[in-house]
């Protein structure tokens, strides 16, 4: 049975169907040396597909003055508490207003040049609408030595989480590979551990409290996958409360949330723990609630 052209490209790569038509209307795709035309041609087995990608859009970030929590700062380094809204780097529909203008205005440009222009210092990050600890790298020293603990899984990283229901058992590990969803491939997904697509993600869970229809819990990783801790519990059935992409806010919970205006997932990374890739001390931070997880905490807790 033979698929649409965008379709089985989408399945053998991690572009989303649209990239793919949008690459397809832009001349960038060869079937058997041929321009493909359409997306809805049929990819027939057998025949050779070349995707061609254009060099990505790499906008110049540039200093602005914008309010940061530093917890700590030295030559090589700066731990930041980033508040949810705020994204980590300009990309495409987000030119200023993000954690690196902000971080180019404090530091005076005083950044790692690893990431780029666009992505000075960032070694890792966290989603917009995720709120937390975040550590940038000033000098290319630290950002290679940082890089290096995050590949090896070494560092410390918990995070705090409100979720739907009561996570059965009440501490445990989801060890799920996680990948694009073949259904949105904007989203991640669990993925079958036979498959040889996606990442191996390993997510340490425990329950601190017991909410109303919910619950307060606890997580720790062995892995940094792109929305590892939302794609895992939801796997498990208690996704986060006011998670867009991956939640369901159980029937009794959605006036509360309505009514506190809580709209983003209910994350937090409360603690972030490293060797300084420089000193060679050991480094722990930690960052409390935020007032609107708290305030969530408390509606949800009687």
């Amino acid at each position: 049975m033979t698929a649409r052209l965008d379709k089985a490209l989408a399945n053998a790569t991690d572009l989303s169907r649209e990239r793919i038509k949008a690459l397809i209307a832009q001349g960038m795709v060869k079937v058997d040396g041929r321009t493909a035309t359409s997306p809805s041609n049929k990819a027939q087995q057998g025949l050779s597909f070349v995707i061609t990608l254009p060099p990505p859009e790499n906008p110049q970030a540039y200093p602005q003055d914008i309010p940061i929590t530093v917890v700590f700062e030295d030559a090589d380094l700066i731990v930041v508490d980033k508040p949810a809204g705020m994204v980590v780097h300009p990309a495409a529909g987000n030119r200023d207003g993000t954690l690196v203008n902000a971080l180019l205005h404090h530091c005076r440009g005083e950044l790692s040049g690893i990431g780029g222009v666009a992505r000075p210092g960032i070694v890792h990050r966290i989603d917009k609408d995720t709120s937390g600890l975040l550590v940038v790298a000033k000098s290319d020293k630290a950002h290679e030595g940082l890089a290096a603990q995050f590949a090896d899984h070494s560092l410390e990283r918990a995070y705090l989480a409100v979720c739907g229901g009561h996570p059965n058992p009440p501490k445990g590990t989801i060890a799920e590979r996680i990948g694009r969803s073949d259904t949105n491939r904007k989203k991640m997904a669990v993925l079958d551990a036979a498959s040889s697509r996606g990442k191996h993600a390993v997510t340490h869970y425990r329950t601190v409290r017991r909410l109303s229809h919910c619950a307060l819990i606890e997580c720790r990783l062995e892995t940094g996958r792109t929305h590892q801790v939302r794609v895992h519990l939801a796997s498990i059935g208690n996704a986060l409360l006011g998670d867009p992409a991956y939640g369901r806010t159980p029937a009794p919970l959605r006036s509360v949330l309505k009514e506190l205006k809580f709209d983003r997932q209910a994350l937090h990374a409360a603690t972030l723990g490293f060797i300084h890739p420089v000193s060679g001390n050991a480094l722990t931070f930690s960052s409390e609630i935020p007032a609107d997880m708290r305030e969530l905490i408390d509606e949800t807790g009687h």
